[in-house]
């Protein structure tokens, strides 16, 4: 390991957050990373958050395994194995005592963050800005500035319109039409075509069916049995219709982890 001695913390294991833990844990950072009992991530294939529910998930060759104890993830990360600890609280923190912390849970808003939690900290997208909540934040809005380290000033706010794939953006998105318990009956992979029954929210009054905007393959998903909200983003239906993106991690989380990665060896770089 390159640099045992620089425990790093990342908050969150969704589909951005595993660009950034994959890229630190293969560079030589021993990283432990948290998330909630029952994360909401969408891709699940290409999020170290699904540990959460099956104990252990691979992407790309680096396994997540979980765990329940501060204890075992400091035992686990220096041994080079990637510890899921889940523990959501910010009294995480103190337990851990992380050297550097990056915080990915994408809320989109201000998070709350404060510079005193690790010796470096580092915000993803909306809400951080550098020199106020994070040593610096990380541009997460695609375009020309994505990846972008902010070390000064603050990542552009959340616009609410998902990027483009083939020309869609709202339409390949797929959200609860009401609040209640969401049930696929479609997979993870799977071809599906516009108009298509993809799965139900139970509710106190009944079923409401969700239906698919355009005819593609299932890119993501919401764990099955997941309690949402109206209006929630529960999966992804990708037009371009190849099976084999469920499996890789995006462009824009491998940007995003290039520029954790950066940002780090920047500031490790600085004279003291």
């Amino acid at each position: 390991m390159l640099f045992p001695d620089w425990l790093t913390v990342v908050r969150g294991a969704g589909d951005l957050a595993t660009g950034v833990i994959s890229r630190l844990h293969q560079s030589g950072f021993p990283v432990i990373c948290t998330e909630i009992a029952r994360p909401s991530v969408v891709r699940r294939t290409v999020s170290f958050a699904q540990a959460a529910y099956s104990g252990r998930h691979t992407v790309e060759g680096v396994t997540a395994e979980r765990v329940l104890s501060p204890a075992a993830a400091l035992a686990m990360a220096p041994a080079g194995r990637l510890p899921l600890l889940i523990a959501p609280g910010d009294e995480l923190i103190a337990a851990l005592h992380p050297r550097i912390l990056v915080d990915a849970r994408m809320f989109k808003q201000d998070n709350a963050a404060r510079l005193d939690q690790a010796e470096l900290v580092l915000g993803l997208g909306p809400g951080f800005e550098g020199g106020r909540n994070c040593h610096a934040a990380i541009e997460t809005h695609r375009g020309h500035y994505l990846g972008r380290i902010w070390w000064h000033r603050a990542a552009a706010a959340d616009t609410g319109i998902p990027g483009a794939t083939l020309g869609y953006r709202s339409e390949r998105v797929l959200r609860a039409p009401a609040s209640g318990v969401f049930q696929p009956l479609v997979d993870l992979g799977d071809h599906v075509d516009q108009g298509q029954r993809l799965g139900v929210v139970t509710t106190p009054d009944g079923t409401v069916p969700v239906l698919a905007s355009l005819t593609g393959v299932i890119r993501g998903l919401v764990y099955p049995g997941l309690q949402v909200h109206r209006g929630m983003k529960i999966g992804d239906v990708d037009p371009r219709d190849d099976p084999a993106y469920l499996h890789t991690i995006s462009e824009k989380s491998l940007a995003i982890g290039g520029a954790v990665l950066t940002a780090i060896l920047v500031w490790l770089n600085q004279p003291s």
